[in-house]
């Protein structure tokens, strides 16, 4: 008997022993940095690029951190911060191409790596309410150059569209000026910058289109430059002029074609190691 109580003894002091050391357990609460930003994308404008983000749903989430380079492999510096999740950067160049990626920032300083997806964007020149008249009726304001951005005459060399009303087919119809620009209706679209990309293909064979209020255009020039038109007025009543809004990419080739106003978010660029970046070269300051 007197061996059942002191063995019942032992085990309640080894319990005992465990309860004190569980009630001097300390837990000690590990600040974490902020989670990485996604979905990083943006939107050509004239000299402005405008850049978004998924939020980071973080209660001590502060602030982000916008970087931008000139290449996407390059030393990334400090371009601005923002309170939401959205920047515009309107300290740029027409036809210069950006790289940009976002950060996170909570209230204690701790920032995050860069945005994994590589954003890169070109910005371009853009018009809006250009009148332009059948040449039948005004031949010197029916034409447009998309380089100059100037309402031309129709024949003239320099001239990459022109506007004509068909009494046949009671329709305007958009031409191009040579049988070296094409042109492509993107069909109707809800704002300008629904449309940001020319397609490689399916343009017109016979060099021109009908237009239609709300429609967007891609013109491919003569010199592999590519442009959008948005028709949004067409005088149905007088028959002689459109309205439109327009932007030109002065880039050449595939880059100036992707680059009309579309998000740019390219996974073959995606970012999986942000030291390949050089970051801690600038990052800070």
């Amino acid at each position: 008997m007197k061996k059942v109580i002191a063995i019942v003894l032992a085990a309640g002091l080894v319990m005992s022993v465990v309860g004190c050391e569980d009630e001097s357990t300390r837990y000690v609460e590990v600040d974490r940095t902020p989670a990485i930003p996604q979905g990083v994308y943006s939107i050509t404008a004239d000299e402005a690029v405008y850049i978004y983000w998924l939020p980071v749903r973080e209660a001590d989430l502060d602030f982000y951190r916008i970087w931008w380079s000139d290449e996407a492999d390059g030393n990334y510096e400090l371009v601005g911060t923002s309170d939401d999740e959205s920047y515009v950067d309107d300290d740029v160049d027409n036809g210069t191409t950006y790289f940009y990626a976002v950060s996170a920032v909570d209230f204690d300083g701790n920032e995050s790596d860069l945005s994994y997806e590589t954003v890169f964007d070109t910005p371009r020149p853009e018009g809006f309410d250009v009148s332009v008249y059948d040449f039948n009726i005004d031949p010197d304001h029916a034409g447009f150059d998309l380089s100059a951005a100037q309402v031309i005459p129709y024949n003239a060399a320099a001239a990459d569209f022109y506007i004509d009303w068909d009494d046949e087919l009671l329709a305007f119809f958009i031409n191009v000026s040579d049988e070296n620009t094409d042109i492509q209706d993107m069909g109707y679209t809800q704002n300008f910058d629904e449309i940001g990309y020319a397609p490689s293909d399916g343009y017109s064979y016979v060099g021109w289109s009908e237009v239609i209020e709300g429609h967007t255009y891609i013109i491919w020039t003569r010199d592999d430059h590519f442009a959008k038109v948005r028709v949004t007025y067409a005088d149905y009543d007088n028959l002689d002029n459109i309205i439109f809004d327009w932007g030109y990419q002065p880039s050449e080739g595939d880059l100036g074609r992707m680059e009309l106003a579309r998000p740019q978010h390219d996974e073959d660029y995606l970012r999986h190691d942000i030291k390949t970046k050089n970051i801690d070269i600038v990052k800070g300051q």
